[in-house]
């Protein structure tokens, strides 16, 4: 497959560095970073959950958040 050359900053090229996974090359990492999708798309795709469902989301994410400022708190205490 023929190929390009571009130029990345050092802090682009560091953090793309960051984000390829093991063994991927830095054009598999461009394609699969590029691939995603935007969180602008995920807009609205809780409107049609019945409420239970959306509650059973938001309780999740409530006990998700407050677990991690748990453990957040813990690390900085021994600290």
């Amino acid at each position: 497959m023929p190929s390009k050359n571009i130029s990345l900053t050092e802090e682009v090229y560091k953090i793309l560095s960051r984000l390829r996974l093991d063994g991927e090359s830095f054009s598999d990492a461009v394609r699969r970073l590029a691939e995603r999708g935007s969180l602008v798309e995920c807009a609205g795709l809780w409107a049609d959950l019945p409420d239970d469902e959306y509650m059973a989301i938001r309780r999740g994410m409530s006990e998700a958040r407050a677990a991690l400022n748990e453990s957040v708190r813990r690390r900085v205490e021994a600290s």
